[in-house]
């Protein structure tokens, strides 16, 4: 009798925990995104938007405002910190834990990271905002190897250097604000916001799209900020001042715009970076600027540039504005596993084990 309950009592915990999940793998798909307000990494279910927590805790290993959020050769993870020659650098934690491992990058005049980029020469190229520099560092050690480029303050030139995306031809192509720093501190002379485009053996660049004329939902102004291929080959850039450009990878020619307004017109929210899954959804980062900054995410489908909302959402809203996303502007897509939260394990499984004693008492009863 005692073996057959045991059995019995056994089963009954299986199921239960099985019932809420628990007995089968975890999702593995997940959207990483960096709280520039939060000083940390968090993590939603790419499939439903469910938060998962923090993929990398607030302020580990010293990070400040992250940015760009990149995966290395090495499987690692790597995230644009800080704002001041003292606190900038480059940061590395463990790509399945987002455990701190190191500060991989810094110093040598780097001043606000954005963009980041490991190249095909074995270097990790990294935009420096507020020197209007692109620097270069030993893609393995960290070491610094030297200033690939740096702004001119003219038209054309790399100032307010953005995100960096390594492009199938080669080349590096960065995104600019138009703005020009003068002693750390970017100022606006009216300076276009462009792509340029980096032959990395000469160091020479070339103007790849002009500033482009505002969006009608924006605030009047642009403001490149990131970068993506599609799955056709076609170049995806985000307007921080709001809006989605597609544009043609061979020739630069405009081809589309999705639009990322989602609180008002003109917007009252702000745009971020981009990632496309395996998929082919294409997500952005938004943040509202008249409630908190708090912010959304938003998602298309990256082929027909149609808008993908949740199923109680409209327009492009899957994740809605909530308290957990504080200025983003960092995402990338990951396959992560995601581990139950111990409390919610303990819980239900304290539950199941209650039922089990309490149908053991029953059945002593009727014996």
């Amino acid at each position: 009798m005692n073996n057959k309950f045991a059995t019995f009592a056994a089963s009954v915990v299986v199921s239960g925990l099985s019932a809420f999940g628990l007995g089968l793998s975890p999702a593995s798909a997940v959207l990483l995104i960096g709280n520039t307000r939060g000083d940390n990494v968090i993590m939603y279910d790419e499939q439903n938007g469910n938060f998962l927590g923090e993929f990398v805790k607030a302020t580990s290993g010293g990070l400040k405002d992250p940015d760009d959020l990149n995966f290395g050769p090495d499987g690692n993870f790597y995230v644009s910190s800080g704002t001041t020659p003292e606190t900038s650098a480059i940061l590395r934690y463990n790509g399945k834990t987002g455990e701190f491992i190191d500060v991989f990058a810094s110093g040598n005049g780097l001043i606000r990271p954005y963009g980041a980029a490991f190249g095909p020469d074995g270097y990790l190229y990294v935009a420096s905002f507020l020197s209007d520099e692109i620097l270069r560092f030993n893609a393995t050690t960290g070491v610094f190897v030297d200033k690939f480029a740096q702004g001119n303050g003219q038209p054309g030139g790399l100032n307010g250097p953005n995100d960096l995306l390594l492009g199938p031809d080669g080349s590096l192509y960065v995104t600019t604000q138009g703005s020009v720093a003068v002693d750390g501190v970017p100022t606006f002379p009216g300076l276009p916001s462009q792509v340029l485009r980096f032959d990395l053996a000469t160091k020479t660049s070339t103007v790849f799209i002009e500033q482009p004329t505002p969006l009608p939902d924006s605030p009047q102004f642009v403001s490149l900020l990131g970068l993506t291929l599609g799955s056709k080959g076609d170049l995806f850039v985000s307007d921080f001042a709001n809006g989605i450009r597609r544009y043609d990878f061979k020739t630069g020619q405009l081809l589309d715009v999705l639009s990322t307004n989602y609180t008002n017109t003109p917007s009252n929210n702000f745009i971020g970076n981009l990632t496309i899954d395996p998929n082919n959804i294409l997500y952005t980062v938004g943040f509202d600027t008249t409630n908190n900054n708090f912010g959304a995410i938003l998602r298309y489908d990256e082929v027909t540039g149609n808008p993908l909302p949740a199923p109680s959402q409209s327009g492009s809203v899957f994740v809605p504005t909530n308290s957990r996303l504080l200025r983003p502007v960092g995402i990338t897509y990951a396959s992560i596993t995601v581990p139950e939260p111990a409390s919610t394990v303990g819980l239900l499984s304290f539950g199941a084990l209650y039922a089990v004693l309490l149908l053991k008492r029953k059945c002593s009863q009727v014996i």
